[in-house]
């Protein structure tokens, strides 16, 4: 087996794989600030598998989000019964992370985010940032697309983005998509 495998498999259980430094961990984070740049990912298997390269120019954030439910805020100049507060968000914690960390860091582009941890109250996740304008990026053929793009977590284009919108397609034999068409959605959700 790689290294990568093994690190997939340590993973998978993380609390029995990882024992007391899976805690120790988990306890450091709670005290860190909501949003905190890393050196390097904490899992380097799913980080390379989204994109992400050991190359100036792409970054990692830890996010943190606080799990319940997300009400909407109160909009102004509305009469009660037309505010839509009373329905949670229809979006996931991921996305959420995404947007955050995209608002954090106004020069970079989200690429792609994976799931870290969670406990009672908290659950952080992984983004992995690219920096538009460093000419490491714009040299790169398989990253310069991400030069032209703006906002994509906030327009919800990235994956965690796209399966709260009910447009992610299954990979696989008999590929089917997860909605049967816009308005459908559109239906479904207003």
């Amino acid at each position: 087996m790689g290294i990568y495998k093994h690190i997939r498999e340590a993973w998978k259980k993380p609390k029995k794989a990882l024992g007391e430094l899976w805690q120790s961990r988990l306890i450091l984070w709670r005290k860190q600030p909501t949003t905190v740049r890393i050196d390097r990912p904490t899992r380097l298997d799913r980080a390379r598998s989204l994109g992400y390269r050991a190359k100036p120019g792409i970054l990692v954030v830890r996010q943190r989000v606080k799990r319940g439910g997300h009400i909407r805020s109160r909009p102004g100049h509305r009469r009660p019964k037309r505010m839509g507060i009373r329905k949670n968000l229809d979006k996931n914690y991921q996305q959420i992370a995404e947007e955050r960390a995209g608002r954090k860091y106004p020069n970079c582009e989200v690429l792609n985010s994976y799931f870290l941890a969670k406990d009672r109250n908290s659950a952080w996740y992984e983004i992995i940032l690219v920096d538009r304008a460093h000419p490491a990026i714009l040299k790169d053929k398989t990253l310069r697309w991400i030069t032209k793009s703006k906002g994509r977590a906030q327009r919800g284009k990235t994956a965690a983005g796209r399966r709260s919108r009910g447009i992610l397609t299954h990979k696989g034999k008999g590929a089917e998509k997860l909605r049967p068409s816009k308005s459908a959605v559109l239906r479904r959700k207003g």
